[in-house]
């Protein structure tokens, strides 16, 4: 197995907390090559036209002619700290996340987050008279969808109970911490992206309510990208056509009932044991598991 096979088996091993990630990350080390590249060459310019086509910009006429760009400022990111912090907080509140719902969620969650984001983003900008003073303001950063999937998961277990250093901390107190903290910094600086991580943070709480209800309001989304996915994976190739032969022999009358009773009896056994660890979250929470219910819990959560 050369070194792109083994890339491509890590990355297929991921849970898809760790591909979003890996995707961020990718990105911003490509963006630090090419500014190097650009550098040496003195070719700065081609390198601000490719970040215009992907950031997110104030004007809603140039928004009109770059529609993508609602979501590709998602994976951009202005420096280092900037990715950094995003990125820890994803890494968290992603696993937290994936103990409850699947990673087709989380991905709804993450990029609804980026739209709702972006277009609290597009409305201040073109709405409050303060910034109405000429300058080309643009966005870029996860931290619309970190907030839509942090503040999702603290609106479905509000009361999961979180080891910070000698403390125990409950995890909507979390999330009402960065939404205070966005709040008041929105006349201090960054109020457009401040404004933009509200915009996600609004959108995973009203997610939650809404599944709360029996409504998936990103079913539609999720269903879109089924078919985008469709259209890019690799049809089968139709095998031929083998004659098949009647085994004349007469089935075993236990096997077949037998190995379904034992798939459903495992099934139930596999449920019965979630039921229990996420009464014990409820309980006592997340960080009273053991290492053993942790990892089962994240894996039952991939299937």
């Amino acid at each position: 197995m050369n070194f792109r096979d083994k890339i491509q088996h890590q990355y297929n091993m991921a849970g898809m907390t760790e591909k979003l990630i890996a995707i961020n990350v990718l990105v911003f080390v490509i963006f630090i090559l090419l500014r190097v590249v650009s550098f040496l060459f003195q070719a700065e310019g081609w390198l601000d036209l490719i970040r215009d086509w992907l950031i997110l910009p104030r004007q809603l006429s140039e928004f009109i002619y770059k529609p993508w760009t609602i979501i590709s400022y998602a994976f951009l990111h202005a420096d280092f700290w900037h990715i950094l912090s995003n990125m820890i907080i994803l890494y968290f509140s992603g696993r937290f996340f994936l103990t409850f719902f699947s990673p087709k969620r989380l991905l709804n969650y993450y990029f609804l987050g980026a739209i709702a984001g972006g277009v609290f983003f597009l409305a201040s900008y073109n709405i409050f008279p303060v910034f109405a003073d000429g300058k080309n303001y643009t966005l870029v950063g996860a931290s619309a969808s970190v907030m839509a999937i942090l503040v999702g998961v603290a609106a479905y277990s509000p009361h999961m109970m979180l080891r910070f250093f000698m403390f125990n901390i409950k995890l909507w107190w979390i999330a009402a911490f960065f939404v205070i903290k966005d709040f008041v910094m929105i006349p201090v600086e960054n109020p457009g992206g401040h404004i933009a991580h509200l915009g996600g943070a609004a959108l995973g709480y009203f997610y939650t309510t809404q599944l709360a209800q029996g409504r998936d309001i990103g079913a539609w989304f999720e269903k879109l990208m089924d078919n985008i996915s469709g259209i890019f994976s690799k049809k089968k190739k139709a095998t031929p056509f083998k004659k098949v032969y009647k085994n004349k022999r007469k089935p075993s009358g236990k096997r077949g009932p037998f190995s379904a009773q034992t798939s459903k009896s495992d099934q139930a056994e596999k449920q019965k044991k979630i039921d229990e660890i996420l009464d014990k979250i409820s309980k006592n929470g997340y960080e009273s598991l053991s290492k053993e219910e942790k990892d089962f819990l994240f894996n039952a959560g991939k299937d």
